[in-house]
């Protein structure tokens, strides 16, 4: 993007309250559609959709020239399993079995790709059944088992990922998907992981999206405070079990096409059906503009947490370390990770404003190049954000009766080095 298009937004130097994060209601579910890339721009998509937490669909034509769509899809626009078994028949995929209900997901098995090309082959040729159920190869890392593949590029608009920079960092996990799947294989009532963006852009096929906006989905809790796993199940009808269900809005629907991109904001719950045997590339991201939303939602989880164990607590001396494992054996998260999240977002960042970006660094697929693309202006909005949710942080009670000695530098240290480097970029 051109940095002084990007400069002349004034849109981050202004100061968004967390309360502008929940749309909750959209004028007639309209969900905008844009056409045209040339046209839209990244402050565009800031302005109008991050920022304010809405839906949004990009056309075919933003992804028309992705290695996937050219080579994963037949003719008549079905999936290509010779090529996909060509270039990926050895590896090792993650099922759903979308017939099962384990808790409130479905039960995963993994399977040779091989397999599960060779079983949704035949599930077509059956109609549409089979003795093993519908299976739905979800949550692949595709890109991270063959980095050498062309299959996508990021689109600018989902380019401030600091869920992926920070994981890529770590060398530990990322948060990108390949989805594929027959018709009929849907995923159940969620919303994503610590109240993410996410974007999901099909390959081939069309999906169906029932979308509630953030705060919606109080209203489709049971009594026991529990969510539906089906947001569709005539059980919700019954006031006894869901006594707040005729308080809610009716769904935001969307039918994606082959090659569209759903863009889902934070914290929207939702459910989503495969209405053709589709294929589809899904990110999920944290950036400024929500990195609030997962603060929130993390003082949330542990506050579910320390309920659930409350009884403990006398008895056992390391009683908040123990509230701490538990939330990252449930989110992936805990605070100290939170914290080392911040620091590495921040430490891009600075580095960038301080140092500039060397030609090796340009040049390359990196967190820092991408900082650069944005501008400046975009790492100090960052740096403000940042600044923000780690004051909080480092006020929390909770995070400091942890032994922090390991962090370093020190929470203190880091808020410093941080209003300075945004005191030196404003100057």
């Amino acid at each position: 993007m051109d940095r002084a298009t990007f400069a002349c937004s004034t849109a981050f130097f202004r100061d968004y309250s967390s309360s502008s994060q929940g749309a909750f209601c959209l004028p007639g579910g309209h969900v905008d559609f844009i056409e045209k890339a040339e046209s839209f721009t990244y402050s565009d998509f800031f302005r109008d959709y991050l920022i304010p937490n809405h839906p949004c669909i990009f056309s075919a034509k933003f992804t028309e020239d992705w290695g996937s769509r050219r080579n994963w899809v037949t003719w008549d626009g079905k999936p290509n399993f010779d090529h996909l078994l060509q270039k990926f028949g050895e590896a090792v995929v993650p099922v759903a079995n979308c017939d099962v209900k384990e808790y409130n997901s479905n039960p995963k098995e993994q399977l040779p790709f091989k397999e599960y090309i060779k079983y949704w082959k035949e599930y077509i040729r059956n109609g549409y059944r089979s003795s093993r159920g519908c299976l739905y190869l979800k949550d692949w890392h595709l890109s991270r088992a063959f980095p050498a593949q062309d299959i996508y590029t990021t689109p600018v608009y989902f380019s401030s990922d600091w869920l992926n920079e920070y994981w890529d960092a770590v060398a530990v996990d990322d948060y990108r998907f390949v989805y594929m799947g027959p018709k009929g294989s849907w995923t159940p009532f969620h919303a994503d992981v610590f109240r993410s963006y996410s974007w999901s852009a099909n390959i081939c096929g069309r999906k169906k999206w029932l979308l509630y906006p953030a705060g919606q989905e109080e209203f489709l809790k049971d009594h026991h405070g529990n969510l539906p796993f089906d947001v569709t199940a005539p059980s919700l009808q019954d006031k006894s079990v869901y006594p707040r269900y005729d308080q809610s809005q009716p769904p935001v629907e969307i039918v994606q096409e082959a090659g569209e991109i759903v863009f889902i904001p934070s914290g929207w719950h939702h459910q989503v059906y495969n209405l053709e045997d589709t294929i589809s590339i899904n990110h999920n991201w944290v950036n400024g503009c929500n990195v609030a939303i997962m603060w929130c939602f993390l003082q949330d989880e542990l506050a579910a947490v320390q309920r659930e164990i409350n009884e403990w607590k006398d008895p056992v001396d390391d009683w908040h370390l123990q509230c701490q494992l538990i939330m990252k054996s449930c989110t992936g998260i805990d605070y100290k990770e939170f914290y080392n999240f911040l620091k590495v977002i921040a430490e891009n960042r600075i580095s960038v404003l301080e140092n500039g970006l060397d030609d090796e660094a340009s040049a390359k697929n990196t967190p820092k190049a991408a900082i650069s693309t944005l501008g400046m202006l975009h790492a100090v909005f960052d740096l403000k954000r940042t600044v923000k949710v780690l004051t909080s942080l480092s006020a929390n009670e909770d995070f400091k009766k942890l032994d922090l000695t390991s962090l370093s530098p020190p929470p203190e240290a880091l808020l410093h080095h941080l209003k300075a480097a945004i005191d030196t970029a404003l100057l």
